[in-house]
């Protein structure tokens, strides 16, 4: 990405505003630090400092990562947690950032998306396909298949 390599100094300053930015995972900014041409000695100090320094929590990320995307996108929790994984954040801080969804709102979340889904198979004659549809599309979103059997 970056034609010259940066001191650590410049490094650590465009990983601050990296992270001021954006709460990030602690895989991305280790992937920006390593494409400033740093050393892996060198990533890694300056790594521990931007955690020191609170610019890095990966438990905020988390949080913000699993809220964000159940409100904007109506993600369901398995695809939350999938994307959280794929990211490498620990699985401490996937539970607890799950568990700060609403457990009412996720749940009015799912009966909307279903609602919504259900009227665009208005045209569905066979009860079969129609459910399937139905299902298939809100585990695609990530809901749990024993929230989504009784709506059906």
């Amino acid at each position: 990405m970056y034609k010259k390599q940066l001191t650590p100094e410049q490094a650590f300053q465009k990983a601050k505003h990296y992270c001021a930015y954006q709460e990030r995972c602690h895989s991305e900014v280790k992937e920006k630090l390593y494409s400033f041409g740093l050393r892996k000695a060198e990533v890694d100090q300056l790594f521990t400092q931007l955690i020191d320094e609170d610019y890095l929590n990966e438990e905020r990320f988390a949080i913000q990562f699993a809220g964000g995307h159940f409100r904007m996108k109506q993600w369901g929790r398995i695809k939350i947690k999938y994307e959280l994984k794929q990211k490498q954040v620990s699985e401490y801080n996937i539970k607890k950032a799950l568990k700060q969804i609403d457990e009412t709102e996720y749940e009015q979340t799912l009966k909307k998306l279903f609602d919504v889904k259900a009227k665009t198979l208005k045209a569905e004659t066979n009860q079969f396909i129609k459910k399937r549809k139905l299902q298939d599309y809100l585990l695609q979103k990530g809901y749990e298949l024993q929230l989504i059997q009784p709506l059906l």
